[in-house]
């Protein structure tokens, strides 16, 4: 039998009881390790964490905090090789987009070490500046951010085994709240080993950090009112989580990122070959074939105007058609395979519920793979679909494929194009793509309400901007709606989901002595 891997919690590493569940090579099909939480105390692993942890970290200003950060920092990037291997075993990803993964891990918490350590010496954060209470300035009103006194539980999806943990872990941290985080199932491995060598090398306190890989049976019973859970996956699971006693009863506060059919649109008078054409059709491209179109924000819907989709079409499938999949092992390799043959499955199934209301533009199943079993691989060509009325394909937008799957869409106008924008009825990002000023402005504005974030891209930002689907810790991640309505990351914003707020009315001289 393959390894157990054990699950740290109550500041001791524990295997679970059972046999445990196996996790897969998607390429080669070979069993990996085996996780499993059964039979762990859970209340003392909760109760651990939010009192030793949160003791521990409570006790250090936001300054000694961010050195936390900065040593694990240190820790992953010692270990990086081995995680780019895991990554390439576990995930099927090519080392570009395993870059995605622990690079941008790396990076985000190496910034909120630099943001915490220029809060100072500090163990509460004001919030705006005093306001008086009377006609005299003699007694004040103070809003402060204290780290709430519970712990952050964060129960993770699949795409981003490694992203998805440090760009949470990095707010929670700094702000003096401990974490345990459940990883899914299928990628949990890299997740556990990037624990195990921050936990291994001493650098947090005891409880601050732990881990727990299998079944998430019971985790949400241990919340309490001052935890906190964050959650990325599909909408049904979060709404299970929505209805949970301790969010519903016991005002445990919830984050929720979830669904999201992202658009890109091309503005009107950007002819086919123009640069702004250009780049919509590189920036789709990329998203539909970075960790295999797996990512929460990738473009999904294509909008552009009539007159250029037949244009569009052909140009995004031509640069389709150069795209290589198969084993990532393999230098020539483009694009690497889905996780595993379950979210194969789940994409073939997507295709078959959008078949009857598109056609098909690009088909890149049947390309021959490369140094990969088309039976035992979980790989995929990328496949562009079309409708030229894109106000009766109603299954686009209500259904995310989640692969490497686009569709083509045109619109008649501006007006049109924004109307399609907000059928996605709440996205994490759309981008926007032309080269007049004000009218990008405009259009920004326009569909600002259904998304978290808007990505302009004009020729003169194309060696500068940083990519449709790229989350950077400096802009918020989320969106409203189908999305979840949740928001993590946007700079130190982010520590806000970790803190409580509370009015200190007082003199001036007690504000003063406060020391923020």
């Amino acid at each position: 039998m393959t390894e157990l891997l054990p699950n740290h919690v109550a500041g001791r590493w524990q295997s679970g009881s059972g046999a445990g569940t196996p996790l897969f090579d998607p390429v080669l099909g070979t069993e990996l390790v085996r996780v499993d939480a059964t039979g762990l105390d859970l209340p003392e692993a909760f109760r651990f964490a939010r009192e030793q942890g949160g003791n521990a970290l409570r006790a250090l200003t936001y300054r000694q905090r961010a050195g936390l950060l900065g040593a694990v920092v240190k820790v992953l990037q010692a270990n990086r090789d081995a995680y780019y291997e895991i990554a390439t075993a576990n995930s099927g990803t090519v080392k570009n987009d395993s870059a995605v993964d622990i690079d941008g891990a790396i990076f985000t918490l190496g910034q909120y070490a630099k943001w915490g350590d220029a809060l100072g010496d500090v163990r509460a954060l004001r919030d705006g500046d005093a306001v008086k209470l009377g006609k005299e300035p003699v007694f004040q009103s103070q809003h402060l951010q204290v780290p709430t006194h519970g712990v952050a539980l964060f129960i993770n999806a699949f795409n981003f085994p490694s992203w998805g943990l440090w760009e949470k872990a990095a707010p929670a941290l700094l702000s003096g709240v401990p974490v345990i985080v459940k990883p899914a199932t299928a990628t949990a491995w890299l997740t556990q080993r990037m624990v195990k060598d921050v936990i291994d090398a001493g650098v947090l306190p005891a409880g601050a950090l732990s881990v727990i890989c299998g079944s998430s049976a019971g985790l949400m019973d241990q919340l309490q009112p001052f935890d906190v859970v964050s959650f990325t996956g599909s909408a049904e699971t979060a709404t299970v989580i929505r209805s949970h006693p301790a969010v519903a009863a016991r005002s445990v506060r919830a984050n929720i990122e979830a669904d999201s059919l992202n658009s890109a649109l091309l503005l009107p008078g950007a002819a086919p070959g123009s640069d702004a054409f250009n780049l919509l059709v590189r920036e789709v491209v990329r998203e539909m074939t970075v960790k295999s179109g797996q990512k929460c924000t990738a473009i999904r819907r294509i909008l552009v105007p009539t007159e250029v989709y037949d244009a569009a079409a052909e140009a995004i499938g031509a640069k389709l058609a150069g795209v290589t999949v198969g084993n990532p092992r393999n230098e020539s390799v483009r694009m690497g395979s889905l996780v595993s043959r379950a979210q194969l499955n789940a994409v073939r199934e997507g295709l078959g519920a959008l078949a009857a209301q598109t056609t098909v533009l690009h088909d890149g199943r049947n390309k021959s793979l490369i140094d990969a079993d088309p039976a035992v691989a979980a790989c995929i060509g990328p496949v562009l679909l079309g409708a030229r009325d894109a106000d009766a394909a109603q299954r686009v937008h209500d259904v995310e494929v989640f692969g490497p799957v686009a569709t083509l869409l045109p619109y008649r106008d501006l007006a049109h194009s924004i109307a399609l924008a907000h059928r996605g009825q709440g996205s994490l990002v759309t981008s926007l793509y032309g080269s007049d000023d004000a009218a990008l402005a405009q259009a920004a504005l326009a569909v600002a309400p259904s998304h978290g974030r808007i990505h302009v891209v004009t020729p003169e930002v194309t060696q500068a901007h940083t990519g449709h689907g790229n989350v950077m810790p400096m802009s918020m991640h989320g969106g409203p709606g189908r999305a979840g309505g949740g928001a993590e990351l946007g700079g130190l914003r982010a520590l806000d989901f970790y803190h409580r707020k509370t009015a200190v009315q007082a003199s001036p001289g007690v504000l003063a002595a406060l020391g923020l």
